[in-house]
């Protein structure tokens, strides 16, 4: 079990998305046209303006003026917004609020990875990643079978390993999208 997540600049940010499930997801939800150090830090910004940054307190909350409040918590903060509620509500509605049973109640990797696939806004890459965080960096078995070939952010142990991680990220970016301009 790690206590931190290299994934932002800042140190309560890590902690917070180690240590509270609901975070953790928030900041995956987030994970989209922005940087990783960008959605990772949402969670944390949205703790310091609704008090909390659990399933109930975001599902009960109007979170676009949350996240419209400068600086934004994110680059489409109404879309962000809604997808973070609707996020919150399937987790108070289906697992009583608590997150972490997404991948605590899963049986098996096909079980996890239905789990992850109902989440509002988590798509086949998100699931690969959060399998491979939840797997490598808090050692949940049913998670060992999402984890794909290619690295990502499970792989990212040390700011230094996040660097690296995008520095990859972007080159893989780069070359996928010339092979798609040739085709």
């Amino acid at each position: 079990m790690t206590d931190r997540l290299y994934f932002t600049e800042s140190d309560e940010a890590n902690a917070l998305i180690a240590s509270d499930p609901m975070a953790l997801l928030v900041g995956f939800a987030l994970d989209q046209q922005v940087t990783v150090q960008k959605a990772f830090s949402g969670p944390l910004a949205l703790r310091e303006r609704l008090g909390a940054v659990d399933a109930a307190t975001l599902a009960s909350a109007d979170l676009e003026p949350v996240f419209r409040t400068p600086p934004a918590i994110h680059r489409f903060p109404g879309s962000m917004a809604q997808r973070v509620h609707d996020l919150a509500v399937h987790v108070r509605d289906h697992y009583d609020g608590d997150a972490a049973r997404v991948w605590t109640e899963a049986a098996d990797g096909d079980e996890l990875r239905a789990n992850l696939a109902a989440l509002p806004g988590f798509g086949e890459m998100k699931i690969k990643a959060l399998g491979a965080v939840l797997a490598k960096r808090f050692g949940v078995e049913a998670a060992r079978d999402l984890v794909p070939w290619h690295p990502t952010l499970g792989d990212v142990d040390s700011p230094q390993a996040l660097a690296e991680y995008q520095a990859a990220k972007r080159v893989h970016k780069a070359e996928w999208s010339k092979a798609r301009a040739r085709s």
